[in-house]
Protein backbone atom coordinates (compact mmCIF):
# COMPACT_ATOMS: atom_id res chain seq x y z
CA UNK A 1 0.00 0.00 0.00
CA UNK A 2 1.27 3.29 -1.47
CA UNK A 3 1.81 5.98 1.75
CA UNK A 4 0.41 9.06 1.26
CA UNK A 5 2.37 12.18 0.37
CA UNK A 6 1.81 13.69 4.00
CA UNK A 7 3.44 11.05 5.93
CA UNK A 8 6.18 10.84 3.60
CA UNK A 9 7.25 14.12 3.84
CA UNK A 10 7.15 13.58 8.19
CA UNK A 11 9.38 10.61 7.37
CA UNK A 12 11.44 12.39 5.54
CA UNK A 13 11.25 15.49 7.96
CA UNK A 14 11.88 13.11 10.94
CA UNK A 15 15.07 11.47 8.74
CA UNK A 16 16.34 15.14 7.77
CA UNK A 17 15.93 15.90 11.88
CA UNK A 18 18.00 12.57 12.88
CA UNK A 19 20.55 13.22 10.64
CA UNK A 20 20.89 17.12 11.82
CA UNK A 21 20.87 16.17 15.24
CA UNK A 22 23.71 13.68 14.71
CA UNK A 23 25.75 15.93 12.29
CA UNK A 24 25.69 18.18 15.40
CA UNK A 25 27.09 16.15 17.77
CA UNK A 26 30.05 15.15 15.48
CA UNK A 27 30.45 18.88 14.64
CA UNK A 28 31.02 19.26 18.31
CA UNK A 29 33.57 16.29 18.68
CA UNK A 30 35.12 17.81 16.27
CA UNK A 31 35.42 21.38 17.32
CA UNK A 32 37.18 20.67 20.64
CA UNK A 33 39.60 18.72 18.88
CA UNK A 34 40.39 21.68 16.91
CA UNK A 35 40.36 24.15 19.47
CA UNK A 36 42.87 21.88 21.66
CA UNK A 37 44.82 21.84 18.04
CA UNK A 38 44.71 25.79 17.64
CA UNK A 39 45.69 26.09 21.09
CA UNK A 40 48.61 24.27 20.28
CA UNK A 41 49.13 26.36 17.56
CA UNK A 42 49.66 29.03 19.80
CA UNK A 43 51.84 27.56 22.20
CA UNK A 44 54.16 26.65 19.40
CA UNK A 45 54.29 29.95 17.86
CA UNK A 46 54.92 31.85 21.06
CA UNK A 47 57.85 29.44 21.71
CA UNK A 48 59.54 28.78 18.18
CA UNK A 49 58.47 30.69 14.99
CA UNK A 50 57.58 28.49 12.24
CA UNK A 51 56.26 30.25 9.44
CA UNK A 52 54.16 27.39 8.34
CA UNK A 53 52.28 27.64 11.37
CA UNK A 54 49.98 31.10 11.18
CA UNK A 55 48.70 29.66 8.11
CA UNK A 56 47.39 26.72 9.76
CA UNK A 57 46.12 28.41 12.14
CA UNK A 58 43.78 31.07 9.50
CA UNK A 59 42.98 27.50 7.83
CA UNK A 60 41.29 26.22 11.25
CA UNK A 61 39.39 29.29 11.69
CA UNK A 62 38.18 29.76 8.31
CA UNK A 63 36.52 26.38 8.03
CA UNK A 64 35.35 26.60 10.98
CA UNK A 65 33.54 29.86 10.45
CA UNK A 66 32.07 28.45 7.02
CA UNK A 67 30.65 24.75 8.43
CA UNK A 68 29.47 26.28 11.81
CA UNK A 69 26.25 27.55 10.64
CA UNK A 70 25.56 25.13 8.52
CA UNK A 71 24.30 23.22 11.90
CA UNK A 72 22.80 26.12 12.93
CA UNK A 73 25.79 27.04 15.41
CA UNK A 74 26.06 30.96 13.96
CA UNK A 75 27.77 31.79 17.44
CA UNK A 76 30.37 29.67 16.85
CA UNK A 77 31.25 30.82 13.40
CA UNK A 78 31.03 34.67 14.23
CA UNK A 79 33.70 34.05 17.01
CA UNK A 80 35.84 31.86 14.49
CA UNK A 81 35.31 34.57 11.68
CA UNK A 82 36.67 37.09 14.02
CA UNK A 83 39.61 34.60 14.22
CA UNK A 84 39.95 34.54 10.49
CA UNK A 85 39.86 38.09 10.18
CA UNK A 86 42.91 38.59 12.18
CA UNK A 87 44.56 35.85 10.51
CA UNK A 88 43.73 36.85 7.25
CA UNK A 89 47.45 38.26 6.19
CA UNK A 90 48.93 34.92 5.66
CA UNK A 91 47.32 34.90 2.51
CA UNK A 92 49.22 37.86 1.32
CA UNK A 93 51.67 36.34 -0.89
CA UNK A 94 54.82 38.95 -0.05
CA UNK A 95 55.59 40.08 3.47
CA UNK A 96 59.05 40.96 5.13
CA UNK A 97 60.49 38.37 7.63
CA UNK A 98 60.71 40.35 10.38
CA UNK A 99 57.25 42.06 9.53
CA UNK A 100 56.03 38.50 9.61
CA UNK A 101 57.61 37.76 13.45
CA UNK A 102 55.92 40.77 14.83
CA UNK A 103 52.82 40.09 13.28
CA UNK A 104 52.46 36.87 14.38
CA UNK A 105 52.99 37.96 18.52
CA UNK A 106 50.48 39.92 17.76
CA UNK A 107 47.84 37.96 16.23
CA UNK A 108 48.70 35.61 18.73
CA UNK A 109 48.11 37.69 21.20
CA UNK A 110 44.58 38.60 20.26
CA UNK A 111 43.63 35.32 19.49
CA UNK A 112 43.39 34.03 23.05
CA UNK A 113 40.11 35.77 23.53
CA UNK A 114 38.67 34.18 20.72
CA UNK A 115 39.41 30.75 21.42
CA UNK A 116 38.66 31.56 25.60
CA UNK A 117 34.88 32.16 23.68
CA UNK A 118 35.39 29.34 21.69
CA UNK A 119 35.62 27.14 24.33
CA UNK A 120 33.04 28.55 26.05
CA UNK A 121 30.74 28.12 23.20
CA UNK A 122 31.45 24.27 23.04
CA UNK A 123 30.49 23.84 26.63
CA UNK A 124 27.00 25.87 26.28
CA UNK A 125 26.07 23.67 22.88
CA UNK A 126 27.35 20.67 24.48
CA UNK A 127 25.15 21.11 27.76
CA UNK A 128 22.04 22.79 25.13
CA UNK A 129 22.00 19.00 23.33
CA UNK A 130 22.52 17.03 26.22
CA UNK A 131 19.31 19.08 27.63
CA UNK A 132 17.75 18.64 23.69
CA UNK A 133 18.24 14.48 24.22
CA UNK A 134 16.75 14.32 27.65
CA UNK A 135 13.58 16.53 26.57
CA UNK A 136 13.17 13.84 23.36
CA UNK A 137 13.69 11.00 25.77
CA UNK A 138 11.54 12.01 28.55
CA UNK A 139 14.13 12.63 30.85
CA UNK A 140 14.45 14.49 34.24
CA UNK A 141 18.41 13.82 34.46
CA UNK A 142 19.56 14.67 37.79
CA UNK A 143 21.30 18.22 37.46
CA UNK A 144 23.38 20.05 39.96
CA UNK A 145 21.27 23.09 39.82
CA UNK A 146 18.59 23.47 42.98
CA UNK A 147 15.94 25.92 42.17
CA UNK A 148 17.34 29.62 42.54
CA UNK A 149 17.77 33.07 41.11
CA UNK A 150 21.04 34.23 40.62
CA UNK A 151 22.58 37.80 39.66
CA UNK A 152 25.30 37.59 37.62
CA UNK A 153 27.83 41.32 38.11
CA UNK A 154 31.09 41.21 35.17
CA UNK A 155 31.82 43.86 33.26
CA UNK A 156 33.68 41.32 31.28
CA UNK A 157 30.36 40.52 28.31
CA UNK A 158 31.55 37.60 26.72
CA UNK A 159 32.05 35.78 30.45
CA UNK A 160 29.22 37.20 32.06
CA UNK A 161 26.93 36.04 28.80
CA UNK A 162 28.65 32.78 29.19
CA UNK A 163 27.85 32.06 32.50
CA UNK A 164 23.92 33.46 32.12
CA UNK A 165 23.57 31.14 29.49
CA UNK A 166 25.15 27.84 31.28
CA UNK A 167 23.34 29.05 34.59
CA UNK A 168 20.00 29.17 32.30
CA UNK A 169 20.72 25.71 31.20
CA UNK A 170 21.36 24.21 34.75
CA UNK A 171 17.90 25.65 35.67
CA UNK A 172 18.36 28.97 37.39
CA UNK A 173 16.72 31.99 36.69
CA UNK A 174 19.46 34.33 35.96
CA UNK A 175 19.74 38.25 35.70
CA UNK A 176 23.09 39.94 34.67
CA UNK A 177 24.49 43.40 35.66
CA UNK A 178 27.64 44.63 33.71
CA UNK A 179 28.27 47.47 36.34
CA UNK A 180 27.73 47.87 40.24
CA UNK A 181 25.17 50.96 39.86
CA UNK A 182 22.84 48.40 37.60
CA UNK A 183 23.82 45.41 40.38
CA UNK A 184 22.38 47.90 43.12
CA UNK A 185 19.46 49.14 40.70
CA UNK A 186 18.51 44.86 40.32
CA UNK A 187 18.44 44.55 43.85
CA UNK A 188 16.33 46.83 44.77
CA UNK A 189 13.90 45.64 42.08
CA UNK A 190 14.40 42.03 42.28
CA UNK A 191 15.25 39.12 45.30
CA UNK A 192 17.86 37.01 44.34
CA UNK A 193 19.21 33.35 46.17
CA UNK A 194 23.10 34.37 45.43
CA UNK A 195 25.38 36.92 43.72
CA UNK A 196 28.39 36.47 41.60
CA UNK A 197 30.48 39.43 41.71
CA UNK A 198 34.14 40.41 39.56
CA UNK A 199 36.04 42.69 41.61
CA UNK A 200 37.85 44.37 39.09
CA UNK A 201 35.19 46.23 37.26
CA UNK A 202 35.25 49.80 35.08
CA UNK A 203 33.98 52.61 36.96
CA UNK A 204 33.75 50.98 40.54
CA UNK A 205 34.89 47.72 41.37
CA UNK A 206 33.35 45.71 42.90
CA UNK A 207 34.24 46.41 46.51
CA UNK A 208 31.69 49.39 46.17
CA UNK A 209 29.16 46.22 46.15
CA UNK A 210 30.53 45.20 49.39
CA UNK A 211 29.82 48.26 51.03
CA UNK A 212 26.25 48.91 49.66
CA UNK A 213 24.94 44.95 50.31
CA UNK A 214 26.45 45.22 54.45
CA UNK A 215 24.41 48.73 54.76
CA UNK A 216 21.00 47.30 53.83
CA UNK A 217 19.75 44.04 56.31
CA UNK A 218 17.65 42.91 54.06
CA UNK A 219 20.55 42.50 51.25
CA UNK A 220 23.63 41.20 53.83
CA UNK A 221 22.48 37.62 54.58
CA UNK A 222 22.33 36.88 50.68
CA UNK A 223 25.07 34.40 49.92
CA UNK A 224 28.28 36.08 47.77
CA UNK A 225 30.91 34.26 45.62
CA UNK A 226 33.39 36.64 44.13
CA UNK A 227 35.04 36.08 40.29
CA UNK A 228 38.45 37.52 40.52
CA UNK A 229 41.32 37.52 37.98
CA UNK A 230 43.82 38.16 41.33
CA UNK A 231 44.91 35.20 42.88
CA UNK A 232 46.08 37.65 45.69
CA UNK A 233 46.05 36.70 48.94
CA UNK A 234 45.27 40.07 50.30
CA UNK A 235 42.15 40.26 48.34
CA UNK A 236 41.06 36.71 49.31
CA UNK A 237 41.44 37.93 52.88
CA UNK A 238 40.19 41.26 52.22
CA UNK A 239 36.83 39.77 50.59
CA UNK A 240 35.75 36.83 52.78
CA UNK A 241 36.66 39.80 55.85
CA UNK A 242 33.55 41.79 54.28
CA UNK A 243 31.39 38.64 54.14
CA UNK A 244 32.32 37.58 50.80
CA UNK A 245 31.10 33.52 51.12
CA UNK A 246 33.81 32.27 48.45
CA UNK A 247 36.57 33.55 46.12
CA UNK A 248 37.41 31.70 42.49
CA UNK A 249 40.12 32.76 40.49
CA UNK A 250 39.68 33.61 36.80
CA UNK A 251 39.92 31.47 34.71
CA UNK A 252 38.07 29.00 36.01
CA UNK A 253 36.43 25.17 35.55
CA UNK A 254 32.59 25.94 35.30
CA UNK A 255 32.15 22.47 37.17
CA UNK A 256 33.52 23.61 39.91
CA UNK A 257 31.81 27.03 40.30
CA UNK A 258 28.80 25.18 39.86
CA UNK A 259 29.57 23.10 42.68
CA UNK A 260 30.43 25.36 44.93
CA UNK A 261 27.27 27.22 44.19
CA UNK A 262 25.38 24.33 44.67
CA UNK A 263 26.98 23.27 47.83
CA UNK A 264 26.51 27.12 49.29
CA UNK A 265 22.65 27.37 48.40
CA UNK A 266 22.21 24.18 49.81
CA UNK A 267 23.89 24.69 52.95
CA UNK A 268 21.80 28.49 52.90
CA UNK A 269 18.28 26.62 52.57
CA UNK A 270 19.18 23.97 55.20
CA UNK A 271 19.92 26.76 57.71
CA UNK A 272 16.85 28.63 56.66
CA UNK A 273 14.64 25.59 56.82
CA UNK A 274 15.91 24.64 60.44
CA UNK A 275 15.63 28.43 61.57
CA UNK A 276 12.95 29.94 59.99
CA UNK A 277 10.52 27.71 58.81
CA UNK A 278 7.62 26.25 60.54
CA UNK A 279 8.38 21.90 60.40
CA UNK A 280 4.79 21.51 60.20
CA UNK A 281 3.06 23.65 57.31
CA UNK A 282 6.95 24.14 55.67
CA UNK A 283 5.98 28.23 55.75
CA UNK A 284 8.03 30.91 57.72
CA UNK A 285 7.36 30.64 61.65
CA UNK A 286 7.52 33.33 64.01
CA UNK A 287 11.37 33.75 64.46
CA UNK A 288 11.43 34.53 60.50
CA UNK A 289 8.27 37.08 60.87
CA UNK A 290 9.68 39.27 63.38
CA UNK A 291 13.15 39.63 62.29
CA UNK A 292 11.89 40.06 58.85
CA UNK A 293 8.93 42.44 59.73
CA UNK A 294 11.80 45.03 61.36
CA UNK A 295 13.76 44.81 58.31
CA UNK A 296 10.92 45.35 55.71
CA UNK A 297 10.06 48.46 57.58
CA UNK A 298 14.14 49.51 57.56
CA UNK A 299 13.75 49.07 53.88
CA UNK A 300 10.13 51.63 54.09
CA UNK A 301 12.51 54.18 55.71
CA UNK A 302 15.16 54.07 52.40
CA UNK A 303 12.84 53.55 50.51
CA UNK A 304 8.99 54.67 51.31
CA UNK A 305 5.62 52.70 50.24
CA UNK A 306 3.06 51.21 51.97
CA UNK A 307 3.32 47.68 53.39
CA UNK A 308 0.03 45.66 55.11
CA UNK A 309 0.10 42.89 57.64
CA UNK A 310 -3.08 40.37 57.47
CA UNK A 311 -3.93 38.15 60.79
CA UNK A 312 -5.76 35.38 59.94
CA UNK A 313 -6.98 32.45 62.04
CA UNK A 314 -9.02 29.28 61.49
CA UNK A 315 -12.76 29.59 62.99
CA UNK A 316 -13.33 27.10 65.30
CA UNK A 317 -10.05 24.92 65.10
CA UNK A 318 -10.40 23.60 68.22
CA UNK A 319 -13.49 22.01 67.43
CA UNK A 320 -11.46 20.49 64.47
CA UNK A 321 -9.13 19.34 66.82
CA UNK A 322 -11.22 17.84 69.13
CA UNK A 323 -13.97 15.99 67.15
CA UNK A 324 -11.28 14.50 64.17
CA UNK A 325 -8.47 14.58 65.79
CA UNK A 326 -4.84 16.41 65.88
CA UNK A 327 -3.93 14.73 62.51
CA UNK A 328 -6.82 16.04 61.01
CA UNK A 329 -6.14 19.79 62.67
CA UNK A 330 -2.60 19.54 60.70
CA UNK A 331 -4.28 18.69 57.82
CA UNK A 332 -6.16 21.75 58.13
CA UNK A 333 -3.12 23.78 59.50
CA UNK A 334 -0.81 22.51 55.54
CA UNK A 335 -4.19 23.17 53.68
CA UNK A 336 -4.77 26.90 54.60
CA UNK A 337 -1.06 27.53 54.32
CA UNK A 338 -0.65 26.19 50.78
CA UNK A 339 -4.49 28.17 49.61
CA UNK A 340 -2.94 31.79 51.51
CA UNK A 341 0.82 30.81 49.48
CA UNK A 342 -1.07 30.70 46.06
CA UNK A 343 -2.54 33.83 47.02
CA UNK A 344 -0.26 35.89 48.15
CA UNK A 345 2.29 37.04 45.42
CA UNK A 346 6.34 36.35 45.35
CA UNK A 347 7.20 39.87 47.33
CA UNK A 348 4.82 38.84 50.45
CA UNK A 349 5.92 36.49 52.88
CA UNK A 350 3.70 34.16 54.92
CA UNK A 351 4.60 32.58 58.84
CA UNK A 352 2.85 30.54 61.07
CA UNK A 353 2.73 33.02 64.10
CA UNK A 354 1.61 30.06 66.55
CA UNK A 355 -1.57 27.64 66.98
CA UNK A 356 -3.86 28.21 63.96
CA UNK A 357 -3.03 31.32 63.48
CA UNK A 358 -0.98 32.98 61.01
CA UNK A 359 0.05 36.12 59.20
CA UNK A 360 0.78 37.36 56.25
CA UNK A 361 3.07 40.64 55.09
CA UNK A 362 2.26 42.09 51.70
CA UNK A 363 4.67 45.05 50.87
CA UNK A 364 3.63 47.95 48.05
CA UNK A 365 0.44 47.34 49.19
CA UNK A 366 -2.21 49.66 50.87
CA UNK A 367 -4.57 48.02 53.65
CA UNK A 368 -7.41 48.22 51.35
CA UNK A 369 -5.50 46.29 48.39
CA UNK A 370 -4.74 43.78 51.37
CA UNK A 371 -8.42 43.11 52.38
CA UNK A 372 -9.28 42.26 48.72
CA UNK A 373 -6.29 39.87 48.61
CA UNK A 374 -7.85 37.68 51.55
CA UNK A 375 -10.90 38.41 50.57
CA UNK A 376 -10.45 36.73 47.96
CA UNK A 377 -8.41 33.73 49.64
CA UNK A 378 -11.42 33.74 51.72
CA UNK A 379 -13.29 33.01 49.25
CA UNK A 380 -11.35 30.00 47.74
CA UNK A 381 -12.14 28.71 51.08
CA UNK A 382 -16.22 28.84 50.60
CA UNK A 383 -15.28 26.86 47.05
CA UNK A 384 -13.23 23.96 47.84
CA UNK A 385 -12.19 22.08 50.91
CA UNK A 386 -9.25 22.66 52.64
CA UNK A 387 -8.25 19.05 53.35
CA UNK A 388 -8.98 15.88 52.39
CA UNK A 389 -8.47 12.25 54.39
CA UNK A 390 -9.84 8.98 53.78
CA UNK A 391 -12.38 10.36 51.32
CA UNK A 392 -13.82 12.58 53.47
CA UNK A 393 -13.36 16.73 52.94
CA UNK A 394 -12.96 19.20 55.25
CA UNK A 395 -13.51 22.97 54.86
CA UNK A 396 -13.51 25.64 56.90
CA UNK A 397 -13.23 29.26 57.38
CA UNK A 398 -11.22 32.38 58.78
CA UNK A 399 -11.31 35.27 60.45
CA UNK A 400 -8.99 38.01 59.04
CA UNK A 401 -7.32 41.87 60.68
CA UNK A 402 -5.77 44.15 58.04
CA UNK A 403 -3.49 46.81 59.35
CA UNK A 404 -1.53 49.42 56.93
CA UNK A 405 1.61 50.85 58.82
CA UNK A 406 1.73 54.42 58.81
CA UNK A 407 4.83 56.39 59.84
CA UNK A 408 5.69 57.03 63.12
CA UNK A 409 3.54 53.81 64.48
CA UNK A 410 5.88 51.29 66.63
CA UNK A 411 5.97 47.79 65.33
CA UNK A 412 4.15 46.25 68.35
CA UNK A 413 1.10 48.66 67.57
CA UNK A 414 0.93 48.02 64.26
CA UNK A 415 0.95 44.60 64.92
CA UNK A 416 -1.77 45.15 67.80
CA UNK A 417 -4.01 46.81 65.29
CA UNK A 418 -4.22 43.87 63.00
CA UNK A 419 -4.82 41.25 65.87
CA UNK A 420 -7.49 43.49 67.08
CA UNK A 421 -9.17 43.65 63.66
CA UNK A 422 -9.33 39.80 63.69
CA UNK A 423 -10.80 39.43 66.99
CA UNK A 424 -13.23 42.09 65.86
CA UNK A 425 -14.03 39.65 62.89
CA UNK A 426 -14.25 37.07 65.82
CA UNK A 427 -16.74 39.00 67.60
CA UNK A 428 -18.91 39.86 64.67
CA UNK A 429 -19.68 36.30 63.46
CA UNK A 430 -16.42 35.00 61.81
CA UNK A 431 -15.39 34.34 58.15
CA UNK A 432 -14.97 37.67 57.23
CA UNK A 433 -11.73 40.16 57.05
CA UNK A 434 -12.06 43.67 58.41
CA UNK A 435 -9.63 46.41 58.32
CA UNK A 436 -8.62 48.35 61.31
CA UNK A 437 -10.69 51.13 61.74
CA UNK A 438 -9.31 54.90 62.87
CA UNK A 439 -10.14 54.50 66.44
CA UNK A 440 -8.17 51.96 67.12
CA UNK A 441 -5.11 53.51 65.28
CA UNK A 442 -6.01 56.39 67.50
CA UNK A 443 -5.17 54.84 70.33
CA UNK A 444 -2.42 53.44 69.46
CA UNK A 445 -0.97 56.69 68.61
CA UNK A 446 -1.66 58.06 71.74
CA UNK A 447 -0.24 55.24 73.93
CA UNK A 448 3.10 55.52 71.35
CA UNK A 449 2.77 59.64 72.25
CA UNK A 450 1.91 58.69 75.88
CA UNK A 451 -1.48 60.54 75.85
CA UNK A 452 -2.95 57.06 77.05
CA UNK A 453 -1.21 54.78 79.03
CA UNK A 454 -1.52 51.58 77.67
CA UNK A 455 -2.96 48.66 80.06
CA UNK A 456 -1.01 46.89 82.61
CA UNK A 457 -1.28 43.26 83.08
CA UNK A 458 0.01 40.54 85.80
CA UNK A 459 0.77 37.17 85.04
CA UNK A 460 1.28 35.21 88.77
CA UNK A 461 1.87 31.95 87.99
CA UNK A 462 4.42 29.89 89.58
CA UNK A 463 5.23 27.59 86.11
CA UNK A 464 8.09 29.74 84.65
CA UNK A 465 7.43 28.56 81.07
CA UNK A 466 3.50 28.76 80.96
CA UNK A 467 3.96 32.19 82.55
CA UNK A 468 6.71 33.17 80.12
CA UNK A 469 4.64 32.06 77.37
CA UNK A 470 1.32 34.17 78.19
CA UNK A 471 3.97 37.31 78.98
CA UNK A 472 4.69 36.91 75.29
CA UNK A 473 1.32 35.71 73.88
CA UNK A 474 -0.07 38.87 75.32
CA UNK A 475 2.67 41.87 74.93
CA UNK A 476 1.57 41.90 70.99
CA UNK A 477 -1.52 43.28 72.24
CA UNK A 478 0.16 46.38 72.82
CA UNK A 479 -0.01 46.33 77.21
CA UNK A 480 2.67 46.41 79.25
CA UNK A 481 3.12 42.65 80.88
CA UNK A 482 4.62 42.11 84.76
CA UNK A 483 5.41 38.45 86.26
CA UNK A 484 5.41 37.10 89.76
CA UNK A 485 6.16 33.77 90.52
CA UNK A 486 4.15 33.39 94.05
CA UNK A 487 1.28 35.18 95.90
CA UNK A 488 3.27 37.17 98.23
CA UNK A 489 5.12 38.43 95.31
CA UNK A 490 1.94 38.98 92.87
CA UNK A 491 0.47 41.18 96.05
CA UNK A 492 3.41 43.62 96.55
CA UNK A 493 3.53 44.32 92.84
CA UNK A 494 -0.10 44.68 92.98
CA UNK A 495 0.46 47.24 95.97
CA UNK A 496 2.88 49.42 93.82
CA UNK A 497 1.78 49.48 91.26
CA UNK A 498 -1.84 50.35 88.88
CA UNK A 499 -2.79 46.80 87.67
CA UNK A 500 -5.73 46.43 84.85
CA UNK A 501 -6.30 43.21 85.25
CA UNK A 502 -4.32 40.38 87.13
CA UNK A 503 -4.55 36.78 85.47
CA UNK A 504 -3.95 34.80 88.94
CA UNK A 505 -2.97 30.76 88.87
CA UNK A 506 -5.51 29.13 91.55
CA UNK A 507 -2.25 26.73 92.88
CA UNK A 508 1.16 29.11 94.41
CA UNK A 509 3.46 28.64 96.81
CA UNK A 510 3.24 30.92 99.68
CA UNK A 511 -0.25 32.50 99.36
CA UNK A 512 -2.42 30.93 96.96
CA UNK A 513 -4.67 32.45 94.23
CA UNK A 514 -7.68 31.75 96.14
CA UNK A 515 -6.42 33.98 99.05
CA UNK A 516 -4.94 36.45 97.15
CA UNK A 517 -8.21 37.25 95.29
CA UNK A 518 -9.87 37.57 99.06
CA UNK A 519 -7.08 40.05 100.02
CA UNK A 520 -7.42 41.82 97.33
CA UNK A 521 -11.15 42.16 97.01
CA UNK A 522 -11.72 42.82 100.72
CA UNK A 523 -9.27 45.53 100.97
CA UNK A 524 -11.14 48.35 101.88
CA UNK A 525 -8.84 51.17 100.58
CA UNK A 526 -9.74 51.28 97.41
CA UNK A 527 -6.42 50.37 96.06
CA UNK A 528 -7.61 47.50 93.58
CA UNK A 529 -10.97 48.87 92.71
CA UNK A 530 -10.55 48.86 88.91
CA UNK A 531 -8.25 45.52 88.93
CA UNK A 532 -10.20 42.93 87.04
CA UNK A 533 -9.32 39.25 88.23
CA UNK A 534 -9.01 36.39 85.49
CA UNK A 535 -8.20 33.21 87.48
CA UNK A 536 -6.24 30.32 85.68
CA UNK A 537 -6.86 26.89 87.74
CA UNK A 538 -6.32 23.37 87.01
CA UNK A 539 -9.07 23.14 89.21
CA UNK A 540 -12.21 22.18 87.50
CA UNK A 541 -14.68 21.70 90.14
CA UNK A 542 -17.82 23.56 90.04
CA UNK A 543 -17.20 24.64 93.69
CA UNK A 544 -13.88 25.79 92.69
CA UNK A 545 -15.07 27.78 90.14
CA UNK A 546 -18.01 28.58 92.37
CA UNK A 547 -15.81 29.74 95.16
CA UNK A 548 -13.47 31.94 92.55
CA UNK A 549 -16.38 34.17 91.33
CA UNK A 550 -17.93 34.83 94.46
CA UNK A 551 -14.73 36.07 95.92
CA UNK A 552 -14.95 38.41 93.24
CA UNK A 553 -12.83 36.69 90.09
CA UNK A 554 -14.72 38.20 86.72
CA UNK A 555 -13.70 35.31 85.04
CA UNK A 556 -12.77 31.36 85.37
CA UNK A 557 -10.60 29.50 82.70
CA UNK A 558 -9.88 25.69 83.44
CA UNK A 559 -5.73 24.83 82.65
CA UNK A 560 -4.92 23.90 80.12
CA UNK A 561 -6.67 26.51 77.94
CA UNK A 562 -6.77 27.64 74.27
CA UNK A 563 -4.78 30.84 74.15
CA UNK A 564 -6.81 32.40 71.59
CA UNK A 565 -9.45 32.23 74.07
CA UNK A 566 -7.47 33.34 76.94
CA UNK A 567 -6.64 36.57 74.76
CA UNK A 568 -10.54 37.34 73.84
CA UNK A 569 -11.30 37.16 77.45
CA UNK A 570 -8.06 39.70 78.42
CA UNK A 571 -9.30 42.31 75.43
CA UNK A 572 -12.81 41.92 76.95
CA UNK A 573 -12.00 42.46 80.56
CA UNK A 574 -9.86 45.29 79.22
CA UNK A 575 -11.98 46.74 77.67
CA UNK A 576 -10.01 46.99 73.82
CA UNK A 577 -12.98 45.41 71.75
CA UNK A 578 -15.50 48.67 72.94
Amino acid sequence: MTESPERDRLEKQRRNERLMKEGKARFLEELHKQIQSMELLLDRMEQDFDDGLPGHFYRYAHTLKGSAPVFGFASVGDVAGLLAAEWEWTQEETMEQTAVAATVRHSALNSKAGLLQLKMELIILQRQLQVSDQKEQGLRLPGLAPAGKLLVVDDDDVLRSFLVRRFELDGYVVHESDSVDKAKQKLREESFDLILLDLMMHPKSGYELFDYLKEDPTLKWIPLIVLSARNDVHDKVRCLMLGANDYVTKPFQYDELAARIYSLLSRTRNFEQLAFRDPLTGIFNRRYFDHQIELELQRIARYPAPISIAFIDIDRFKHINDTYGHAIGDLVLQGLAHLLQQQLRSTDFLARFGGEEFVAVMPNTTGEQAVRIMEDALQLTHRQPIAQYEGQSFSITFSCGVSEWTRGLPTAHWIALADEAMYRAKQQGRDRVLLAGAKSETAAVFAQNGDLQPKRVLVADDDGILRSILASRLKKLSIQVAEAKDGEEAYRYMHDHDVDLCILDGVMPKMDGFGLLKTVKSDSSGRFRNTRILMLSGKKREEDIALALQLGADEYMSKPFSLVELEMRVSQLLGMND
